[in-house]
């Protein structure tokens, strides 16, 4: 169970029931005023990454490599929309746990995320195989 969703609600709660008690209506007016604003920024930076998000295709990521080596097992999926800046290609079933999303980049190499309950599980990185006789350069330069 994911006591997260149970101990923020009360922990507000509480938080307004003590103000209350200690300051009377204007500890309670504070202390909403302070639970309002944090749900405000938390809304704030959600819109701000799906924002950012809906300028990008979905399953690109600018680099496969970097956004392996800044994952995390734990991790919120905000987070790694965050990093990516797109939304991922779904692989799973839609509503069915753990969800399965990949970023792909230019060079043909991909990250596929396992998320179970919006947290990541694990990841794996695939960069495809460079053959000898190739000359061209599998990531274009800057």
């Amino acid at each position: 169970m994911n006591f997260k969703k149970i101990l923020v609600p009360v922990g507000g709660i509480l938080l307004v029931a003590m103000s209350y008690r200690a300051y009377g209506l204007g500890g309670v007016a504070v202390a909403l005023g302070g639970v309002v604003m944090w749900v405000l920024m938390h809304y704030t930076r959600l819109m701000q990454v799906l924002k950012r998000a809906s300028n990008n295709p979905i399953g690109y990521v600018g680099s496969a490599v970097m956004l392996n080596a800044k994952l995390r097992p734990g991790v919120a999926m905000l987070h790694v929309l965050a990093l990516t800046r797109a939304l991922g290609e779904q692989l799973s079933p839609k509503d069915e746990q753990p969800e399965v999303f990949r970023w792909t980049d230019g060079s043909k190499s991909h990250v596929t995320a396992e998320f179970l309950n919006g947290k990541l599980v694990k990841w794996t990185l695939y960069r495809p195989p460079v053959t000898e006789g190739d000359d061209s350069d599998p990531a274009p330069a800057p």
